[in-house]
């Protein structure tokens, strides 16, 4: 009976063991993930501040974050290969100590080229959270829960921008901006102490053994990768155009007030987060990721259209963008469950730095895109341009689904 007994507690503890890292994983890397976001809108939080001290104009405080997201953009995937051959975990770390360190040195050397210097510290750590993140959870998450994973690591991030603005004006109001810099560069140090503490299990490449020797795998470039790269390029630029161009479409094109444009947006990105956690449990109880997010996509472009088209009330606006927006966060999840499968194993963080480039790419772009949509004094085709890049996303979210296990048999 005590051998019973005794094998009845080991087969517990095997199947607590990988729960427990699982849910550990989850934690730290769903919180470096909030991390990032907060550091990415940190510098633009801070502008009245910056642009008090150092007498800037916003031209220039705004060259810091272009520089600060084409930084990001051109190590992304380089970062992503390093992931794969040193670990991941060691460059997340490294990604939220400097991300920290860039606020810091900034309010202890407050001038416009350490604005710029940290800039592109502050892109080189954004760069880091991508490849690193999904890495490690594609490592240590079971494949049955990777959907869910996915969706609440996305909706951390989501919390992180929610938060930015209050954090920092917060911090601003209690300390000053010198002391907001460097309380919020500490955030970072923190989180990768939690890290630390959690004892996350590390994810890295794969290695085969020739003649004796361990043989780094090759590129793992491919067709259904770059796709999936313009995938999430036109997935940035369909959203990031309502994001951030929004407001002053609806009241200008519309002739909505500051508060109606205002509760429309917000009621837009609350669903999308709220729509990021129902995705989550959609994608772990489908296969077919490109079709389900094809299908979302689609209702989502014609409700776009709708709103380019038809002259709404206030409470039919807010209803159809709570709908727009719910639709293009239940995506999420299947958006990375198509690079997960796509990843041949042990490469999650190479893929992920790879087709992650294509937001940045859309974020580089939509501003200059939309904002001269808006000089034209064409505030319909904000959305309308939204609803066409939504199409073309229908198309390649069927092209590029593909079959998890096929991924899997995929030699690079």
């Amino acid at each position: 009976m005590k051998e019973v007994f005794t094998m009845a507690d080991a087969l517990v503890a095997a199947q607590q063991k990988p729960t427990n890292t699982s849910f550990r994983t989850l934690v730290g890397i769903s919180t470096a993930h909030w991390v990032s976001h907060l550091y990415m809108y940190a510098l633009a939080m801070m502008f009245p501040f910056l642009k008090s001290e150092l007498g800037a104009s916003y031209i220039e405080l705004g060259f810091a974050l272009t520089v600060s997201g084409i930084t990001s953009f051109v190590a992304q995937a380089p970062i992503g290969y390093l992931c794969d051959r040193i670990g991941s975990l060691r460059v997340l770390l490294a990604g939220l100590v400097l991300g920290g360190l860039a606020l810091i040195l900034l309010s202890l050397h407050l001038s416009y080229p350490w604005l710029i210097g940290s800039a592109v510290l502050l892109g080189l750590a954004n760069s880091v959270y991508h490849p690193a993140d999904y890495a490690i959870l594609a490592a240590n998450i079971d494949q049955s829960r990777m959907g869910r994973a996915f969706s609440i690591h996305t909706f951390a991030g989501y919390a992180g921008t929610a938060v930015a603005p209050f954090f920092m004006a917060g911090l601003t109001a209690a300390t000053g901006g010198y002391s907001a810099l460097i309380v919020t560069g500490m955030v970072g140090p923190a989180a990768a102490l939690l890290l630390v503490g959690l004892a996350i299990p590390d994810a890295r490449a794969e290695v085969e053994i020739v003649d004796g020797k361990r043989q780094a795998r090759a590129t793992i470039l491919s067709p259904a990768l770059i796709l999936l790269t313009v995938f999430f390029l036109l997935l940035s630029l369909s959203i990031n155009g309502i994001n951030n161009f929004g407001i002053v479409a609806l009241m200008g094109g519309y002739g909505a007030p500051f508060s109606t444009a205002s509760l429309a947006l917000t009621a837009f990105l609350t669903a999308s987060a709220i729509g990021v956690l129902a995705g989550g449990l959609l994608a772990d109880r489908t296969r077919s990721h490109g079709q389900f997010a094809a299908a979302c996509f689609a209702v989502n472009a014609v409700l776009v259209v709708i709103i380019a088209l038809a002259s709404l009330s206030p409470a039919m606006l807010i209803t159809i963008m709570i709908a727009a927006g719910f639709l293009s966060g239940v995506i999420a999840p299947s958006r990375d469950m198509l690079v997960h499968n796509a990843a041949p194993p042990g490469a999650s963080g190479r893929a992920f730095g790879i087709v992650t480039t294509g937001f940045n790419l859309g974020n580089i772009l939509s501003p200059v895109l939309f904002g001269w949509i808006m000089d034209q004094q064409l505030p319909h085709w904000v959305f309308g341009a939204s609803a066409i890049f939504m199409v073309v996303t229908v198309i390649l979210a069927l092209i590029t689904d593909r079959d998890p296990n096929r991924s899997r048999r995929v030699q690079t």
